[in-house]
């Protein structure tokens, strides 16, 4: 008996990886379906915890629904479009048109369409670790090298310049600038904002500035646009309905181009080619795009003490204070707080081991560090979401699996082998 030919996948995604949706979510499903009851912080997906998009944007899509039928422009719909053109220009964004406004499923999916009008075989990318993993899996898929910069814990996360310097090479196309920053919430100064865009000047690289969270800010923290510091090479500003409107699924992003248009004619034309062969985005939810840029901003409330956001943040922030083993640098923006374990308690801790026996032991999902490409095993990443009593539950069983691991004998708790040969 001949045995069947096996269905094998294509080579490109032999480096790709996307954990955070990985072999950990899929076990807390099946946990699930066995009747657990699972925490999972593993996502900033608002919906999840309750949180609704402004009623204005459900209602402008309800009304444009009979125009939303057929195909629009492969760019979007001209007044989503001109709203994101005002929402540029209201923060000091100069020289944008519609023309240089792209509208996706999400910013995922430009994401993508941007690396992969721009890069050939081997040409590399600079990458923020730790990163949102999205993007050094699209480098690698669009035929790219993903190099990454470390922005250091001790330095609460920052990169710095002569590191950024020291790893450009004649195959560097391009940088990458999250901020604010998924997963560690820091945020980054004009000084830092404007010393990146002068080495992408002087090297020529195109500027990716991910802003996606760009009103999601604590304590006084400022959010500066990349796209207001970059004028001597070309910057491409990436934002959408998901976070800040808490609009995951209705998948709006955008893509603005800015700073020197004069070298990214053929650029500009390959992403329209790009954009056409898609056809064209969510057209429905288009149409929500001009109440939420133009509309009152309800997020404001989110984020002031008081706010559920705020007060989430505060009380993750209290729990890394008070703990015995954990230290945190506070996020200054976005949903999440990338936490560290002191290693001098456990020196022979393991994010991944730790993430399955949390999950396991204490039914919590959370993001192991390594997912966001960091070359160090002793961080986890959580989402902000959820409200503060539920956090606190969350890091009192936090606290007691590490107090388990200190207090437990070494021949009862999984090895990092043992751990992963459950997911085989």
């Amino acid at each position: 008996m001949t045995s069947e030919p096996v269905i094998r996948s294509s080579d490109a995604l032999r480096n790709v990886k996307y954990e955070i949706r990985g072999r950990l979510a899929r076990r807390a499903q099946e946990l699930e379906r066995l009747g657990h009851e699972i925490i999972s912080l593993n996502i900033g997906n608002p919906g999840a915890f309750g949180f609704r998009t402004p009623e204005t944007m459900r209602l402008a899509m309800i009304e444009n629904l009979a125009g939303a039928e057929g195909y629009c422009h492969q760019k979007g719909i001209f007044p989503a479009r001109e709203a994101i053109v005002m929402q540029q220009q209201g923060r000091g964004v100069q020289g944008v048109t519609a023309e240089e406004v792209f509208i996706g499923n999400g910013v995922s999916e430009l994401i993508d369409l941007a690396l992969r009008a721009l890069l050939n075989d081997g040409d590399e990318v600079l990458i923020p670790s730790p990163d949102y993993p999205l993007w050094t899996a699209a480098v690698t898929l669009n035929r790219g090298r993903a190099v990454h910069y470390p922005c250091r814990p001790e330095n609460n996360f920052q990169p710095s310049i002569e590191d950024l310097a020291a790893l450009i090479t004649p195959k560097t196309r391009a940088i990458v600038v999250i901020n604010p920053n998924n997963p560690t919430g820091a945020v980054y100064s004009a000084e830092l904002l404007a010393g990146i865009a002068e080495l992408a000047a002087r090297h020529r690289l195109v500027v990716f500035a991910d802003e996606i969270y760009d009103q999601m800010l604590y304590d006084g923290a400022r959010f500066i646009p990349m796209a207001t510091v970059v004028h001597d090479t070309l910057c491409v500003t990436m934002s959408g309905l998901s976070k800040v409107y808490r609009a995951c699924g209705y998948r709006v992003g955008w893509a603005v181009l800015s700073g020197n248009m004069r070298v990214a004619p053929d650029y500009l034309a390959s992403l329209e080619l790009l954009s056409s062969l898609r056809l064209c985005s969510n057209v429905p939810a288009q149409w929500a795009v001009q109440t939420a840029l133009g509309g009152y901003q309800s997020v404001k409330e989110l984020i002031t003490p008081g706010g559920r956001l705020y007060e989430s943040r505060r009380a993750v922030v209290a729990a890394a204070a008070s703990s015995r083993f954990l230290m945190l640098a506070p996020p200054q923006g976005a949903m999440y707080a990338f936490v560290r374990v002191r290693t001098d308690e456990l020196p022979q801790f393991d994010d991944h081991t730790f993430a399955l026996d949390l999950l396991e032991r204490k039914h919590v999902l959370v993001a192991p560090g390594v997912s966001f490409n960091v070359p160090y095993r002793d961080h986890f990443r959580v989402t902000t979401l959820p409200d503060s009593a539920m956090l606190q539950k969350v890091f009192v069983r936090i606290e007691e699996l590490l107090g388990e691991y200190v207090s437990s004998p070494q021949s009862t708790r999984p090895t990092l082998v043992e751990a992963r040969q459950r997911f085989k």
